[in-house]
């Protein structure tokens, strides 16, 4: 039994690992770039700063970045914040002051240790300062919510933590990044991992958060009823108290995270959770302009999606075409392959590049956090209104319908055919990624606190 819920530790002089068994694919790049129809090279040429009152938001756009070990050939380029905030829609919030001031979004890390084996961990204050620096964004304001892991050593921190908080800064720089350290024994069971889950939702309930970001899932049949309904509890309580929580559908494709059966994971599969997908990015590394997205797969990773063996279909999936009498996942999606995703910087300049659905969820948390500014109040459950966006005319201007790729996985022993993305809701890529200057205002308008939606 394995949760995904782990940290990538970083090699002395070395580019980051990340999570095992899964391998990173830097000798394929070429090939898989020219797989995906990917262009993987761009002009190197300096981009125009974020001016006025922006400025002080909107990350600097110096094209793109290399994420690839110093050497290596072909080159592994990145995008910027700044083209990140450019293809998600994010800069026209920006502008007009939109940038998540007042919100929090909290986040559950592993709690780190000093390095063994000539392993190392990063500093995440230090981390955000670099990342900072480095792109033009302003000082994050940072909290380690160390009540529930008392780690020794709070501050350390694996490259999943460092990919979690500066995704957020770099969508809504002015929200408030809470990390909220769990235990390390939180992988070790089913019940070990469903305290952490409902300790961290509690205490973003406490903390008064606008989101919580889970980038953490296991397949639903290792969970028993009883841990099933704890999980489920708490996000009542969630939607109750106006917070919403965001959960990646994990990176296991069409068989979950750990595997044979073919099924979807929890928590990203309970009703109550925004769960996040992923895709394979494509615009300009230079501008950040938009030109299209793919359901990411990376043939032993992928999107996961699927349909839940746990809980029927809620009412806002009513009337979908593909979707049965269960739960359907994922909602939404995001960049979640490594070929094109956002830099991350680290205190020692290294750069790495973002991957997996753990990438697309604190994107979409973000997105919340800048909905909650702009309503003036915590949304909370917003599913409905996802879907009621998503059935409505602005569903093509205010997401991107990702249309091609799908979500079958190569494991030792065979492929298992997954489900295709196509247009509308797909159990690859859910509604698609986001376009944050329409989303997020009609999000303001359509959502209520309660899940209610607004005509």
């Amino acid at each position: 039994m394995r949760i995904n819920w782990i940290s990538r530790p970083r090699a002395h002089g070395a580019m980051p690992q990340r999570r095992a068994p899964r391998r990173w694919y830097w000798p394929a790049a070429a090939a898989a770039a020219a797989a995906l129809t990917l262009a993987l090279t761009a002009a190197s040429a300096p981009g125009a700063a974020a001016g006025g009152a922006a400025k002080a938001a909107r990350a600097t756009g110096p094209g793109p970045v290399s994420c690839g070990p110093p050497g290596v050939q072909p080159l592994v380029l990145c995008y910027t914040p700044h083209a990140y905030q450019v293809a998600y829609g994010a800069t026209a919030l920006l502008s007009r002051g939109i940038d998540g001031r007042g919100e929090t979004v909290v986040m559950p890390e592993l709690a780190e240790t000093p390095s063994h084996g000539g392993l190392i961990y990063t500093h995440i204050s230090r981390d955000l300062a670099a990342f900072d620096s480095k792109f033009g964004l302003p000082p994050a304001t940072l909290h380690i919510v160390n009540t529930i892991a008392r780690s020794k050593t709070p501050y350390l921190a694996g490259t999943e933590e460092v990919e979690d908080t500066e995704i957020v800064h770099a969508i809504a720089p002015g929200a408030t990044l809470d990390v909220v350290l769990v235990p390390h024994n939180a992988i070790a069971s089913t019940a070990n991992f469903t305290t952490a889950v409902t300790e961290v939702v509690r205490t973003g309930i406490a903390q008064g958060a606008a989101a919580v970001s889970i980038s953490a899932s296991h397949g639903e049949h290792f969970f028993t009823p009883a841990e099933v309904a704890r999980i489920h509890t708490v996000l009542e309580q969630a939607r109750h108290h106006h917070v919403t929580v965001v959960v990646s559908s994990g990176d296991g494709g069409a068989v979950s995270d750990t595997g044979l059966p073919k099924e979807v994971s929890l928590p990203g599969s309970d009703p109550l959770v925004l769960a996040a997908g992923g895709t394979t990015l494509d615009a300009s590394y230079q501008t950040g302009a938009y030109k299209g997205e793919m359901a990411w797969n990376s043939y032993t990773d992928a999107t996961a999606g699927g349909f839940s063996h746990l809980f029927s279909r809620p009412s806002y999936q009513d009337g979908i075409p593909g979707i049965g009498a269960t739960r359907g996942v994922p909602d939404v999606a995001a960049d979640a392959n490594n070929l094109t995703g956002m830099a991350l910087a680290f205190s020692d300049g290294g750069i790495l590049p973002a991957r997996g659905t753990s990438a697309a969820t604190p994107l979409w948390a973000a997105v919340i956090a800048l909905a909650d500014q702009d309503a003036g109040q915590h949304l909370g459950f917003v599913n409905p209104a996802i879907y009621r966006i998503a059935h409505s005319p602005a569903y093509h201007r205010a997401f991107h319908d990702v249309v091609t790729g799908d979500n079958s996985v190569m494991l030792p022993s065979r492929v298992v055919v997954g489900y295709q993305a196509g247009p509308g809701w797909d159990p690859a890529t859910g509604w698609g990624s986001p376009n944050a200057q329409v989303l997020v205002p009609l999000l303001a308008h359509h959502a209520s606190p309660t899940g209610a939606v607004h005509s």
